[in-house]
């Protein structure tokens, strides 16, 4: 290198670029409205990009038609759809993007896509609402899946030991994955301290538990989905960790769970 500059390694670029990242997505949460629903509708785009890419599709008509179909879903987002009409908006785009693809030979894959895509974002865009109780409740589900990831990725690097999927994934261990799991459960619980003034600390365990375990799932689905088309990242637009789809893989699982599992609360909110 040039003046005796040392390049970065892998792990400096993911920080620098995951603390960057972090704080622009806790700016817009913080700020709610029309700016968040903005990056949730911006993330579902660029997922299924990277998921159509990752395919190797380029069928021009049926590309178009499948992001049509996923733009006229996201957009009932942007304007502020109650959840029943932007849920069933989804399923029409997933079930149009499905039709397309079975007329042009290229099977049901861009409406897996719509739905992988669109409802992570739509449920965050739903979590976070308008209300102070909805940016709590993201910042305990960031804290969960950051936590975890986090944790995960150096106990694993540090105590090794047992594969937990080698077949999917090889990096991952069973000591990553309890490790990440306890990660999970301490940040939720700090959250859940200074956010609640009065909550049940064993409930909110079982449930940063349940959300660990289901961004841990996500995580190796995402691999697997990887595997099977023969790449290592789903593209490279953030440095240090790949695609869009490799910095929210785990996520897109733990963001539907925590909805269904909020639909009780959200619903006395009306």
């Amino acid at each position: 290198m040039a003046g005796g500059t040392k390049p970065r390694s892998n792990l400096q670029l993911r920080i620098i670029s995951g603390v960057i990242l972090a704080a622009a997505v806790l700016v817009l949460t913080w700020w709610g409205g029309f700016p968040f629903r903005l990056f949730a509708a911006a993330m579902a785009a660029a997922m299924f990009h990277e998921w159509m890419t990752i395919r190797g599709e380029n069928h021009k008509v049926h590309l178009a038609i499948s992001r049509f179909a996923l733009a006229a879903a996201l957009a009932l987002m942007l304007v502020g759809f109650a959840p029943a009409f932007v849920f069933a908006g989804l399923f029409v785009a997933a079930a149009v993007a499905a039709i397309s693809g079975l007329a042009t030979g290229r099977g049901l894959w861009a409406g897996w896509g719509v739905l992988y895509a669109g409802l992570p974002a739509a449920t965050l865009i739903f979590l976070r609402g308008n209300a102070p109780e909805g940016l709590w409740t993201i910042v305990f589900l960031f804290a969960v899946v950051w936590g975890t990831d986090t944790i995960a990725y150096f106990t694993g690097r540090a105590l090794g030991g047992p594969k937990l999927a080698p077949s999917i994934s090889p990096g991952k261990t069973w000591s990553g994955a309890i490790g990440g799991a306890i990660g999970g459960v301490i940040a939720s619980l700090i959250v859940a301290y200074f956010a609640w003034d009065s909550v049940n600390l064993l409930m909110v365990a079982i449930v940063a538990i349940l959300l660990s375990i289901a961004s841990q799932a996500g995580d190796l689905f995402e691999s697997a989905v990887k595997r099977r088309h023969g790449v290592k990242d789903s593209g490279n637009l953030i440095p240090g960790h790949g695609g869009v789809m490799d910095r929210v893989d785990g996520l897109v699982a733990a963001s539907v769970l925590l909805f269904v599992l909020w639909i009780p609360f959200l619903a006395g909110m009306e």
